[in-house]
């Protein structure tokens, strides 16, 4: 069964509806201001739904120290050997922005929405009015934040990279536990950048099947392959990290889209949206003139009355006037009723009955 659409800061998300493509900026604003409220203008210039932030400080996802594990040690890391609050303090978006660039965004016809880290971030972001609040990947198993999300009040989108299927249903139980039905169930993969060989994008089939929820992408291809495939399979939400150029740098950029990137996927997912259609069978108003034009039974050589109907006097040809050419062998052989001239559509009035 289908799950109701959910209405995010007055637009409808979920199956059979476009998707919402959400804009995350995350740290792509370097620091700046200016460069995070141009980010919110152009993804709105470039057809994004939504904008969303990460709404966190180097204190509320981890602690000052410098003992080994708290530095990242991954070679195929963008940011390997970087200590876990050197990074966050480098690409955290100051909370003192926040209503700023919201108010910017709603400005620009955005949806505002953001990651939440720990109850005090969803505690400031009900303050200024968020208009849904997202769960990240590594959040997943942090059930008392998913929790708490779940008792706001707000729409909820939950991304599940890395999360097993048991992770998964701890989070969607706890949310359900708290009264909470309006969730999205993000597709992901936890890689920066990712690959489409590891977006397995069916999986959203199956979580929808198997949490009854609305579900969609959170994408880290720098391509739109993947949220196109996902468009088709009925994706409610698209989201990809957005920069105004990569080359700027920034702890996000190499795996987020510039905005005629951006713009593409927009374009792009509308018209894999259009084309699902709906199941049919028949011509549509679009196939008329084709559909004059298939091939009927046509008499094309003179047959006097009485004279049989043969492989030469009779073809199968375009166009569609005559008889369909499901009846030729049926007219094959049978008596001509009346004097007919080459160029006729047959029909079952120049055939004789049988008997005559």
């Amino acid at each position: 069964m289908k799950q109701p659409a959910i209405d995010i800061g007055g637009r409808l998300v979920g199956w059979g509806l476009r998707p919402m493509v959400v804009a995350e900026m995350s740290g792509n604003h370097n620091g700046a201001l200016d460069e995070a409220l141009r980010i919110v203008r152009a993804a709105a210039a470039s057809g994004a739904d939504a904008i969303k932030l990460q709404t966190y400080t180097p204190g509320t996802l981890t602690i000052d120290s410098r003992r080994p594990e708290f530095f990242i040690h991954d070679p195929n890391s963008l940011w390997d050997g970087r200590r876990l609050w050197d990074l966050y303090a480098e690409a955290q978006t100051p909370w003192e922005w926040h209503e700023k660039l919201f108010a910017a965004a709603r400005v620009a016809g955005l949806v505002c929405l953001s990651s939440v880290f720990d109850v005090n971030s969803l505690e400031f972001l009900l303050s200024i009015g968020v208009d849904a609040i997202k769960i990240a990947s590594f959040e997943l198993v942090h059930i008392p934040l998913v929790e708490a999300a779940a008792k706001s009040g707000k729409p909820l989108l939950i991304s599940t990279g890395m999360a097993s299927d048991r992770e998964i249903d701890d989070a969607v139980s706890a949310v359900r536990a708290s009264d909470c039905d309006r969730f999205i169930l993000l597709k992901c993969t936890s890689a920066y950048p990712s690959q489409e060989s590891d977006a397995n994008v069916l999986t959203m089939c199956d979580m929808r099947r198997r949490y009854g929820c609305q579900v969609g992408l959170s994408d880290h291809t720098l391509r739109p392959y993947a949220a196109f495939a996902a468009t088709a399979l009925g994706a409610a939400v698209i989201e990809k990290h957005f920069t105004m150029a990569r080359a700027a740098g920034g702890v996000d950029s190499a795996f987020s889209i510039e905005p005629a990137e951006l713009r593409e996927l927009v374009d792009g997912s509308e018209m894999v949206w259009r084309s699902r259609g709906a199941v049919r069978y028949g011509p549509q108003p679009a196939e008329d003139t084709s559909l004059r034009e298939r091939p009927s039974i046509y008499v094309v050589r003179p047959v006097k009355k009485g004279e049989r109907f043969t492989e030469k006097n009779v073809r199968i040809i375009r166009p569609a006037n005559g008889l369909t050419p499901k009846h030729y062998q049926s007219v094959i052989g049978r008596k001509c009723a009346s004097d007919v001239g080459a160029a006729v559509p047959m029909s079952w009035d120049l055939v004789c009955k049988d008997g005559e």
